[in-house]
């Protein structure tokens, strides 16, 4: 369920406040059990997820009669983390639990967490360092050592309708483009233009880390920190002048930030009317465009470059960590190891999941079903992609600060150069450099 943008953080609390109500939650309260055979693990999650995280904790007992696992949700995702680091600083933490990947690093420094590599490493483990995709472990890897692994992953792919494209007038197919090597920024940039001048919406983008740090990444140009942690973007005239065209795309109302779209006309209701025509977001969109009926008007293609080949992007991801101070040491990592192997990660997401698996073996519930047509773009986008960088995810708050810095740009208040100053300002603030 890796998703880390503002709707999900709406949805996950309308859908784990519901799932509380009617009842999910198989322990009430705060804290770890005390004994080692039982293991309580936290998450925050959809009715729908909870559900299955329900199904996993049975079929696990099954397989393990001597352990008790018990689900403790938490209703919001802010107030989750919140409320798990109080826990954490009083000894009452659960004994397993989710961490989002833009505040992974602060739990990471708080030295609260299990070291795993060497767990991961031994002859119990099915989750061994090498079975994830590199580039998902972010902040969750500190000097070497790992405090948490990807439970899956949800890379920001464009998904487009078609529908809209030929309302404006465009001819050609997105992901064919990029199958021949010619979706092009240039090209993708053309057709938003086309979209606007039709009355549609070009395209939607929620404002978040992801956002702003892809359409760099695939734009050709270095991350926006470097190896110390210090924020370089505004220094680097290629990534000001990049930012400014994205920053313009915004201004001109081609691009829409979804966040600030109002109650009962949001971006799903605009995507599934046929008024815009790109919406990047993950693999969770299925569902939204299936309730219309006409799934076959959606596609998805990866982030256009200026070359038109292949570049990294963000993907969003959670994390699963160990409490360093756990009863039940032993249970929890047979826990842990078995929730994020293949084969528990198969159990989570086939039949419809909403996300990406981050371990190798797992990829044939992203083609069940053959939807959409180009589902592998999922995977190949996973492979080659990036989670929030350290630097940014272990100061609190800071990917907030710097995306409520990137909604000025975009709403025209300030110009391209000026956000990135201020972004490298609240980097040194924030950081303590």
């Amino acid at each position: 369920m890796a998703r880390a943008n503002s709707k999900m953080r709406r949805l996950l609390a309308i859908g784990a406040a519901s799932a509380l109500a009617v009842g999910l939650a198989a322990c009430s309260g705060g804290g770890g059990a005390k004994d080692e055979n039982t293991v309580v693990w936290s998450t925050w999650g959809t009715a729908e997820e909870l559900t299955r995280y329900q199904d996993f904790n049975k079929e696990f007992m099954k397989r393990h009669p001597d352990i008790t696992v018990k689900l403790q949700p938490v209703a919001s995702y802010d107030e989750y983390h919140s409320k798990l680091l109080a826990q954490l600083a009083s000894n009452t933490a659960p004994d397993v639990f989710y961490v989002g990947d833009d505040k992974m690093g602060q739990f990471v420094d708080s030295g609260r967490l299990m070291p795993l590599k060497e767990l991961m490493e031994g002859e119990d483990s099915q989750t061994k360092p090498d079975d994830f995709f590199p580039g998902l472990f972010g902040a969750a890897e500190k000097d070497g050592e790992y405090y948490g692994a990807p439970n899956d992953s949800n890379p920001d792919v464009l998904w487009y309708d078609k529908q809209a494209l030929e309302a404006a007038g465009i001819t050609e197919d997105p992901a064919t483009l990029a199958e021949n090597g010619e979706w092009t920024t240039e090209k993708y940039l053309e057709m938003n233009a086309e979209l606007k001048d039709a009355g549609l919406t070009g395209s939607m983008f929620w404002n978040y880390w992801a956002t702003h740090w892809s359409w760099l990444s695939s734009q050709g140009l270095p991350a926006p920190y470097d190896e110390s942690g210090a924020f370089t973007a505004n220094s680097d005239p290629a990534s000001v002048e990049a930012i400014d065209t994205l920053g313009a795309q915004f201004q001109d109302g081609t691009f829409v930030v979804a966040d600030t779209l109002p109650d009962g006309a949001g971006a799903d209701s605009v995507f599934v009317t046929h008024k815009a025509g790109f919406f990047v977001q993950g693999r969770y969109t299925i569902g939204t465009v299936e309730s219309t009926g006409e799934q076959d008007s959606y596609d998805i293609v990866r982030w256009p470059t200026p070359d038109g080949e292949v570049a990294p992007t963000g993907v969003a991801v959670s994390f699963l960590a160990i409490n360093g101070k756990t009863a039940a040491a032993d249970a929890a990592f047979t826990f842990w190891t078995e929730f994020l192997s293949a084969e528990g990660q198969t159990f989570r997401l086939e039949g419809g999941g909403n996300a990406v698996p981050s371990i190798k073996g797992a990829d044939d519930v992203v083609l069940e079903g053959d939807y959409p047509a180009h589902a592998q773009t999922f995977l190949d986008m996973r492979d080659v992609g990036f989670t929030n960088y350290a630097a940014e995810a272990r100061v609190p708050g800071l990917s907030i600060d710097i995306s409520d810095l990137f909604l000025k740009l975009y709403e025209g208040k300030q110009d391209a150069q000026t956000t990135l100053d201020e972004a490298a300002e609240l980097v040194a603030e924030k950081s303590g450099e």
